[in-house]
């Protein structure tokens, strides 16, 4: 038997299945949030972005992008460079909700929010997009404008509207930090759980909600 002819003939088969290989070991979600994301005041090891990652068991790679303070503009500004360097089939945005609680202008909020979107599309990656809601003591007429800046653009992209998993943390005083607005290290598993639950199908992951995640 000719070896060399062998390879020769086989070397394209070969090359192909490594290339498959590559691009399936390659897929990335890509967390653009701020500091419900981040992990606030805990390790970057128990925020729910790397409790999903080991659930997952880095099937897609989780690679959280969110910093505690950032709006939708910081956000956007920092786009580019993730974008390159991780190069993600997907990218949830959980971004906006400094911008709401400082009192910017909804429209601004919604113009960032759209060149995120845009930018994400020129990419060749997928946007998800997360609700975000705020305290009712903002008031009605702003906090309706600001939520409905998530469904509106969600439905003018058509891409997936995640729910906001702060709307359940919110029901257990336990699961929240002191000033109120972030939950603490004991919520971090439920929201991963959940967060598995919801991205699974959009990720097209294998299991949706299989397993607990235990502390």
């Amino acid at each position: 038997m000719n070896f060399k002819n062998v390879f020769r003939w086989h070397y394209p088969f070969l090359l192909l299945l490594l290339l498959v290989a590559r691009m399936a070991s390659a897929e990335t979600l890509l967390i653009l949030g701020d500091s419900l994301s981040a992990g606030y005041r805990m390790s970057a090891s128990t925020a729910w972005p790397a409790l999903l990652n080991d659930k997952w068991q880095k099937k897609p790679d989780v690679i959280n992008a969110s910093i505690s303070g950032d709006t939708a503009t910081q956000g956007l500004s920092r786009l580019p460079a993730l974008l390159q360097q991780h190069q993600p089939q997907w990218v949830l945005i959980e971004l906006g909700g400094n911008d709401g609680l400082r009192g910017f202008p909804p429209q601004n909020i919604e113009q960032d929010l759209r060149s995120i979107i845009t930018a994400v599309r020129a990419a060749h990656a997928r946007p998800l997009l997360m609700q975000i809601r705020l305290p009712a003591n903002y008031g009605r007429r702003y906090n309706d404008a600001f939520s409905g800046i998530y469904p509106k653009l969600a439905q003018e992209y058509g891409i997936p509207l995640v729910p906001f998993f702060m709307e359940q943390v919110y029901l257990k005083p336990e699961w929240m930090q002191q000033d109120g607005i972030h939950p603490n290290p004991a919520a971090q598993p439920f929201i991963a759980d959940l967060m598995a639950t919801q991205l699974a199908p959009l990720v097209k992951h294998e299991s949706a909600s299989n397993g607990k995640i235990s502390r």
